[in-house]
């Protein structure tokens, strides 16, 4: 069994960092890839930011530049710091895992954790 915690949520104004964290629990096996969604209110989860086992990293458009994926594998949790956020930026933020490679698709991620809010206000 394996259980992801998020941590890292709250409520900052445009213009603001905030970093979110993700805790992987429950086996030893620690070569994965792991992911950050958002769903934004009214709207389907979409992809963020994710980072292979190998420290490769991907971000959506909208967030290159201002995000920022790593992760601390001996401690098997993950980071997304999040700067220069707009309101835009607001919604549960999911993290989820997988075996080795990024990917992008929601699908093909086997793990995921419950979320954490990100409220960006003007």
């Amino acid at each position: 069994q394996v259980w992801l915690v998020e941590s890292g949520g709250g409520v900052v104004r445009a213009g603001d960092s905030l970093t979110l964290s993700c805790a992987l629990t429950g086996r030893s096996y620690n070569r994965y890839a792991m992911a950050w969604f958002r769903r934004a209110p009214g709207l389907e989860r979409e992809f963020t930011a994710a980072i292979s086992w190998t420290a490769d990293t991907d971000y959506t458009d909208s967030v290159k530049g201002r995000f920022n994926i790593s992760r601390d594998n001996a401690q098997n949790t993950w980071y997304l710091e999040m700067n220069s956020l707009k309101p835009e930026d607001t919604g549960i933020y999911f993290c989820a895992a997988r075996f080795l490679v990024l990917s992008r698709k929601e699908s093909e991620y086997v793990y995921w954790g419950q979320g954490t809010q990100v409220t960006v206000s003007s």
